[in-house]
């Protein structure tokens, strides 16, 4: 398989993450939607990251559709969603918030980088940063309630989804969310980035090593 997409779209990193969590086996290619547009062109016509080429050349996007794939396959050996009912129903909740977040902070992102600051809707801006505290606050009383694992035997794709969106946010909207008020997504964070999945995908330009091989 190949993922296609760069390590600084959360989306990507949480997949790339995710598939090792899960055991199974991948190339990178580090190709940008904007510098390398006509060559990732090439490879999915819609030019959206994640996009993941399967062993047979089918051509899969969206990071959870992604992620779904992958459980599939790494299936019932190994698992990043618990399969009790009711522990599944939270987890979903708890991935929920995170990629509400997560959306609404790319959006910023993108509003700031891709529009001209005379251009920007600042009514609109406060709505979207409003939705992403209300997101982050809800998040941090989770983590406060019943803190997630912190392992790689042990995490979870809420754990996955919550670290990825919280290194994101930091590092690229720290203006709008302030490390100080959120303790426990901090210190959780913290924790995963020290983990070698984490650390084989960095955020940023790079490309992901597989830990075994490095």
């Amino acid at each position: 398989m190949q993922l296609i997409g760069m390590l600084d779209s959360p989306y990507v990193r949480r997949t790339a993450i995710s598939l090792q969590l899960l055991g199974l086996r991948f190339e990178h290619r580090s190709l940008s939607v904007f510098s390398t547009y006509d060559q990732f062109k090439q490879i999915n016509p819609v030019v959206k990251a994640p996009t993941l080429v399967c062993d047979d050349g089918e051509v899969l996007m969206e990071s959870t559709l992604i992620i779904d794939y992958a459980e599939a396959l790494a299936a019932p050996r190994k698992s990043l969603m618990p399969a009790d009912i009711k522990q599944r129903q939270h987890t979903l909740r708890t991935i929920g918030l995170a990629l509400a977040a997560l959306d609404k902070g790319v959006q910023i992102v993108y509003e700031h980088n891709m529009r001209p600051a005379e251009k920007v809707h600042a009514p609109w801006m406060e709505r979207v940063a409003g939705q992403l505290l209300a997101a982050l606050d809800l998040l941090e009383a989770e983590l406060k309630a019943a803190p997630l694992a912190v392992t790689s035997d042990t995490m979870t794709q809420a754990g996955v989804s919550v670290a990825v969106t919280w290194n994101f946010l930091q590092q690229m909207v720290a203006d709008v969310v302030p490390a100080a008020s959120y303790p426990q997504l901090q210190e959780f964070s913290r924790q995963a980035e020290l983990l070698a999945e984490f650390r084989a995908a960095p955020f940023g330009d790079g490309t992901y090593q597989n830990p075994a091989e490095s």
